[in-house]
């Protein structure tokens, strides 16, 4: 459930902004639906960042049922994932920052303990200090069902009196499952097992703990949504770099198995921008071993073509036209448009400006595939 209602920002600056968040003081005041419309502040980009993070609702209703928060030992990666029978869990549940934690604030969902229990973990709590930090400050803590995971693999959470059987949670190393309105007490340990025994990275095992939440009867209700957000171990200094997958199924009859088609899909972009990297810097080879490795991943039709076309446009501004063609092709086989794209990219510096080239490239991807 969310416990948040249609609220207005106090008119402060962002460092007083800031400094509320840190003492644990509230942002928001209330206000009736029939209220004057809200007239909105200048506010710094953090707390628009903030903002455009917290669902707002006008009812108390459950939001959420099943979560891990985890970190990868071996390469600091933190994540959280989790399934609701609620249209976009993932708008309100996860939380993680880079070389901070990670958060799942769920059951009558306080987005609060998300944001806030990041601001702690990264001024130097545990994510125990952290959580116990907040749940005494929370008048409605016996709703509440959070999870935390810090930097350092410290592990904490709190399911309160109230929340709506079944309900528990199971601590492990560098990982918790917490888990609210069950079809019965077996989901949380069967996710936890699950998690213990996976392989892969990070995202994979997150994934294999979602689905064996759901094999074990999960959500009474059902399934509506679900989401999945993992960043770096190590914070890299642009925060748009640090996210590794940050993936929502918003409405969906079977929302983890398409969760976890997108973390495919997902991990196919990833190669393909690899690629791009190693063309920025002259290594074609290598550049190469990252686009066949992405359109390994997912058929072509699954990009409507664009991965082999952006492989193809590689080799042509490589000058190597002739292994660029049967990539253009497949473009092409999937949709046509790409025949159309390849000139205007002449003013981009993607492809030369050379007529006789242009039209070889032309004439190739209209015939047929061999």
């Amino acid at each position: 459930m969310i416990d948040t209602r249609v609220s207005r920002l106090e008119n402060r600056s962002c460092k007083d902004t800031a400094r509320t968040i840190a003492a644990g003081k509230p942002l928001l005041q209330s206000r009736s639906c029939n209220a004057a419309p809200i007239k909105m502040p200048r506010l710094c980009a953090a707390v628009l960042l903030l903002l455009a993070s917290t669902a707002v609702a006008e009812t108390l209703r459950p939001v959420n049922t099943y979560s891990i928060v985890a970190r990868d030992p071996e390469t600091g990666q933190l994540g959280v994932a989790t399934q609701s029978h609620w249209f976009s869990v993932g708008a309100t549940v996860p939380w993680a920052q880079s070389g901070v934690g990670a958060v799942a604030t769920q059951s009558f969902a306080e987005p609060a303990y998300g944001a806030r229990g990041l601001v702690l973990m990264g001024e130097g709590q545990s994510a125990p200090e952290a959580l116990t930090a907040l749940v005494s400050e929370d008048s409605g803590e016996a709703v509440r069902q959070v999870a935390m995971i810090d930097a350092q693999g410290r592990v904490a959470v709190h399911t309160g009196s109230k929340t709506i059987a079944a309900a528990g949670h199971h601590v492990g190393e560098n990982y918790a499952v917490a888990a609210n309105l069950m079809t019965d007490e077996s989901v949380w340990p069967a996710m936890a097992e699950a998690f213990e025994q996976a392989k892969g990275d990070l995202a994979e095992r997150l994934l294999v703990a979602l689905e064996a939440a759901q094999a074990a009867g999960g959500d009474i209700r059902g399934k509506q949504s679900a989401a999945i957000l993992v960043v770096k171990g190590e914070p890299s200094g642009k925060p748009w770099n640090d996210r590794l997958f940050d993936l929502r199924v918003e409405d969906h009859p079977t929302p983890v198995a398409e969760l976890r088609r997108l973390v495919r899909l997902q991990r196919a972009y990833h190669k393909l921008n690899e690629g791009d990297e190693w063309v920025a810097q002259g290594d074609m080879e290598r550049a190469m071993e990252a686009y066949r490795a992405a359109t390994g991943l997912v058929p072509d039709r699954a990009t409507n073509g664009e991965a082999a076309f952006w492989t193809g446009i590689a080799l042509v501004g490589a000058g190597r036209a002739d292994e660029a063609l049967p990539w253009l092709r497949r473009a092409a086989a999937v949709d046509s448009n790409w025949i159309k794209l390849v000139p205007r990219l002449v003013t981009t510096d993607l492809v030369p400006d050379d007529p006789a080239l242009l039209e070889y490239l032309r004439a190739g991807m209209e015939s047929d595939p061999e």
